[in-house]
């Protein structure tokens, strides 16, 4: 199983990180470094995990895990350090300036947070990381109304994660029909949907008709 997901993760990172390395991949070890760096990040072994990617410093996804995995275990300067070099090979990468943000606010540079708060939300008005980073920062100064603006804006674009949800239970469902372990994904998919939306709306019941059935169904 290791070596199928050790494959996977070549192929898909290779193709997505390709463009980054003027055309040239990363390599099978940087691959096979980042999978177990991954694996033991999600143990939640964040300094092991940041000491494997510790000579990684030109492959963008194993720079953010590393500054993940060092902002979670309390180093905020090495944080900082992996997240700026990931932006400045990959400046457009959402997650990286996400997390340098987080780390300037725990830093105390609440202006260097909102600045970056507000560049996100320039490219990504929709995207709800930003917009709750941004509540936060609000929240910070002070200023509850613009924090509570912001986050009525990511409860409504909240349905659009509803939706992703709603759609895959339709797939699970459809695909593993009369299997116990499919409806019982598909239900769970259901239930996080409903979580998820701010009101009653139409999408709402679209999700309950599709849970009544599969349970009428089994």
């Amino acid at each position: 199983m290791k070596n199928i997901l050790l494959t996977c993760a070549v192929i898909l990172l290779s193709a997505s990180c390709a463009p980054n390395f003027g055309g040239k991949s990363p390599n099978a070890e940087t691959i096979r470094l980042y999978v177990r760096a991954s694996e033991t990040y999600a143990q939640g072994r964040f300094e092991d995990a940041a000491e494997i990617l510790q000579g990684q410093n030109k492959f963008p996804p194993a720079l953010i895990l590393r500054a993940k995995a060092e902002y979670f275990y309390g180093d905020l300067e090495k944080a900082e350090k992996s997240c700026r070099r990931a932006i400045k090979l990959r400046p457009s990468s959402l997650e990286a300036s996400l997390y340098l943000a987080r780390i300037l606010r725990d830093k105390g540079d609440l202006s260097g947070a909102k600045d970056i708060a507000e560049s996100l939300l320039a490219d990504n008005p929709q995207d709800i990381r930003a917009l709750r980073l941004a509540a936060e920062l609000a929240a910070d100064s002070g200023r509850m109304d613009e924090a509570a603006v912001f986050l009525d804006r990511a409860a409504e674009f909240s349905a659009e994660s509803a939706m992703v949800l709603l759609d895959r239970a339709r797939l699970r469902w459809a695909a593993g029909k009369g299997d116990e372990a499919a409806r019982q994904a598909a239900l769970e998919d259901l239930s996080r949907a409903k979580a998820m939306l701010p009101w009653d709306t139409p999408l709402f019941r679209s999700i309950s008709n599709l849970e009544k059935i599969i349970n009428e169904v089994m």
